[in-house]
């Protein structure tokens, strides 16, 4: 993933200056919108859009007629693109909202729409969500009917009430709901980007609000596009992992506890260095008299600094059994380091998860780095052994 420098870099921000001079001149040459540059060290992304976006604001003169003066010249120029963006919709969003003049708002939002084919402006658009929700859900609301693919993305990708990257909107979080109207209108979009983004910002609602997320899923899976199914399986997918069973039946799984057998995971072995990998083998057979949708995944039980263990889901498999058929699962698990997670020497254990409910965990250990675990336990050989988990 590229870093917070290739993205918004010092070359960027002279790269904006000197866009901004050509379309809006300023006697200042938009020296301080360059300058900022030196003080791009150390900050994120987020940060570094709006120092360059504060910049901006403070060369244009300070007020929102100034800022917009100076961005609508620009926009005229098709130079101005990529992540010089950011900080240009940053700075649209922190005048139009300080502003106490009628009509600067709405006028802030439009220019938001306008920027955001360039790139994006759901970043910016955080700041007047948080300014004032109701007026811009109504501006989000009325993107849907945009022609333009972008402004349609706008409209779900920067109300979502977890968006990466972006600064939280609190009353998006007390109110999941309040965006569902948006999304209504969006999740049997022609565009496919606009699509994902329906799904991603339904997934972001399941995590608040499950029981609305499956609700709002089922509305759509009973009016569907052709489309439609995909968008309902990616939104499910948070709910489908904890083996929610509305999330489940929505995407077609089915088959309780009871309609399985599990045997395993049979560890190839107990002991595993940091660095190494677990491989492990196990057995589904449906007990029932009846076909069953499964989706399988498995459990690590990862040990923290504290000793104790938090468990993380991973994709296995997804399977159709007849009665009395069964399925044989195999995995390799890695465990070299990630910037995402540390490893922590010790107890661990690995279990099956089959349509949301999980079966006998496997304990092993994970070694230090370098460490060699000196041979397979016995019995551990990869043949399943009699009887159930």
């Amino acid at each position: 993933m590229p870093t917070a420098d290739e993205l918004i870099s010092a070359e960027t921000v002279r790269e904006l200056a000197g866009v901004l001079g050509a379309a809006a001149p300023r006697a200042s040459g938009w020296r301080g919108v360059a300058g900022c540059a030196a003080g791009l060290g150390g900050l994120g992304l987020s940060d570094r859009a709006r120092l360059v976006g504060g910049a901006v604001v403070a060369e244009a003169g300070g007020g929102y007629r100034e800022v917009a003066g100076a961005v609508r010249a620009a926009l005229g120029r098709p130079e101005l693109t990529g992540w010089m963006v950011w900080p240009v919709s940053e700075a649209v969003a922190a005048a139009a909202t300080a502003s106490g003049e009628p009509g600067d708002f709405a006028d802030g939002l439009e220019l938001l729409a306008a920027l955001t084919p360039r790139l994006t402006s759901e970043f910016a658009l955080r700041a007047f969500l948080n300014a004032d929700l109701p007026r811009t859900l109504a501006a989000a609301l009325a993107w849907t009917s945009s022609p333009d693919p972008a402004v349609r993305r706008l409209a779900s990708e920067g109300t979502r009430a977890r968006l990466p990257w972006a600064r939280r909107v609190p009353a998006l979080t007390a109110d999941p709901g309040v965006t569902v109207p948006v999304l209504d209108a969006l999740y049997r979009d022609a565009d496919p980007s606009v699509r994902r983004s329906v799904a991603n910002h339904l997934n972001d609602l399941s995590r608040l609000d499950p029981a609305l997320a499956a609700a709002t899923a089922a509305r759509w899976a009973a009016a569907p596009a052709p489309s439609t199914p995909g968008v309902v399986r990616h939104a499910m997918r948070t709910l489908v992992k904890e083996g929610d069973p509305a999330a489940l039946a929505l995407v077609g799984f089915h088959g309780g506890r009871g309609d399985v057998e599990v045997v395993g995971p049979v560890l190839e072995r107990d002991e595993v260095p940091v660095g190494g990998a677990l491989a492990f083998t196990a057995r589904v057979t449906n007990v029932s008299d009846a076909p069953v949708s499964l989706v399988i995944d498995y459990v690590v039980h990862h040990r923290k600094a504290n000793g104790r263990t938090t468990p993380k889901v991973f994709k296995l498999a997804r399977r159709t059994l007849a009665p009395g058929a069964g399925a044989e699962l195999s995995r390799v698990h890695s465990f070299r380091p990630i910037s995402t997670r540390v490893y922590h020497p010790g107890g661990h254990a690995v279990q099956l998860q089959v349509n949301g409910h999980r079966f006998d965990p496997a304990p092993f250990t994970l070694l230090p780095a370098g460490e060699r675990s000196p041979r397979a336990p016995e019995g551990r050989t990869g043949d399943f052994p009699s009887g159930t988990a």
